[in-house]
């Protein structure tokens, strides 16, 4: 009998000994779960916190991505007009910067048509000119608007004053005299989203019509005044001005500007000058392109060429400016203008004699090569022809010749340094001034280098 009591007295401490391990262990194990049911909690905030952190950074970047992307197009849209900003502009502070840069040129031919006393001098001379321009621009991102100032200093009318053209050779040439002036200040407001732009103030009214990529500038491409502009359009200096720009599509510019016809800010409505334009861009097999057709009028007085009684007429004319990508290295470019053959402006005239003429139509083509090719990328050739043809009314009144005056020129730019670049250039010009200076009508070469610093 003791025995069996101490065999279930061992039974029973037995019972209550594993009981109390399974016990613990399964107060352990719901521990556990219930540690790791917290820590899984803990872990899915962290997750639902990171994916509501990643979204928000998407969101931000995405609002930066289309800032950034508009920010991108309105540079494409608008400061294409931005014309002869020299150099890489210096970002001077937020928005604000500086540009600076000069450009000489000496050249030389073998035919002066005119030599300055009234008589016709044929022998060869050489003349230099220099101009230097400073350029501040400062976009007020906060009002989405831009304000520009451009001063340009220079000296040298080059063999402008010694040659008789319809169009002459030297675009960048100045005065004899050294002189400093502002030649561009203006404001300009973007509108509706970036799909227009208002610009205000003196303003160049070639660096908003009748633009080209390849031939729109003399300080770093053509140099005769025929591949610069056309000369059938009868632009005014730069003077007070509004000009609007509208861009429904990506690939359409509407463009319309009013400038003051003449070189005084006097009385500036009394004579305009009215031009709008359409510009379309393509893209054709992924090369650019630019197509822009413009007409403008001219209300300055004008007379007329068979009623000289008729000195209050306007002058008008219709024009268009080509230039489309090749491939990767080779542009083309075309332009040709018209204006009204009747009428003739007294103020314009020749640099050379001062002879009074008008012009009915004009045309140019040619070409640009990079020098990807030949392992100079930053080089280019250019070669241009053009033709501009005298009004018949002009050759009546005067009983003249006024042959069409034919244009040729070549130049090759080399890429010294990013501040330095030099380009020798060759011009040819048959039937000067439509063989009408007298005793004098034969071909003109003119030979010449051009400099180019940015600062």
């Amino acid at each position: 009998m003791a025995a069996l009591k101490r065999i279930a007295l061992f039974l029973l401490i037995f019972s209550s000994f594993w009981a109390t391990i399974v016990f613990a262990g399964e107060l352990s194990v719901r521990d556990e779960i219930n540690q790791l049911k917290k820590r899984i909690t803990v872990l899915e905030k962290k997750v639902l916190d990171q994916d509501e952190y990643i979204a928000t950074q998407n969101s931000t970047v995405q609002v930066q991505q289309q800032k950034i992307t508009e920010y991108e197009s309105r540079l494409a849209q608008f400061e294409e007009h931005l014309h002869r900003m020299p150099g890489t502009p210096r970002q001077l502070t937020e928005g604000l910067e500086l540009g600076a840069g000069a450009t000489f040129i000496v050249q030389g031919t073998n035919n002066v048509n005119y030599g300055g006393d009234g008589q016709t001098q044929k022998k060869d001379r050489t003349d230099g000119s220099y101009s230097a321009d400073i350029t501040l621009a400062k976009e007020f991102q906060e009002v989405d608007g831009r304000a520009f100032l451009h001063l340009e200093a220079g000296q040298g009318a080059g063999l402008e004053d010694n040659l008789t053209l319809y169009s002459n050779v030297n675009r960048d040439a100045g005065d004899s005299e050294a002189k400093i002036e502002v030649t561009e200040l203006w404001y300009e407001q973007n509108l509706f989203k970036d799909k227009a732009a208002l610009t205000f103030g003196k303003l160049d009214p070639t660096a908003y019509f009748d633009q080209n990529e390849v031939a729109n500038d003399e300080t770093t491409q053509f140099l005769g005044r025929i591949f610069r502009n056309s000369p059938t359009a009868e632009f005014p200096d730069n003077n007070a001005g509004i000009r609007l720009a509208y861009l429904p599509f990506e690939w359409l510019e509407l463009g319309y500007g009013i400038f003051n016809a003449k070189g005084s800010w006097e009385k500036i409505g009394d004579s305009l000058f009215n031009i709008g334009q359409v510009s379309l861009r393509t893209n054709f097999l992924h090369l650019p392109g630019h197509y822009r057709f413009y007409g403008w009028t001219n209300n300055a007085d004008h007379t007329k060429w068979l009623d000289t009684e008729k000195t209050k007429e306007a002058a008008y004319g219709f024009g268009l400016s080509f230039d489309q990508k090749a491939n990767a290295s080779v542009t083309l470019f075309a332009r040709y203008g018209w204006q009204n053959p009747k009428v003739y402006n007294p103020e314009l005239t020749t640099a050379a004699g001062g002879y009074a003429y008008s012009l009915e139509q004009s045309w140019s083509a040619g070409f640009q090569v990079e020098g990807r090719p030949w392992g100079r990328e930053n080089d280019v050739f250019a070669f241009a022809v053009g033709q501009v043809m005298p009004s018949d009314d002009y050759k009546e009144a005067g009983n003249l010749l006024a042959k069409t005056e034919g244009h040729l020129e070549a130049y090759y730019r080399i890429h010294v340094n990013d501040h330095l670049s030099i380009s020798p250039d060759f011009q040819y010009i048959w039937n000067p001034f439509g063989k009408d200076v007298v005793g004098d009508t034969s071909p003109i070469f003119v030979g010449g280098m051009r400099a180019q610093v940015d600062f």
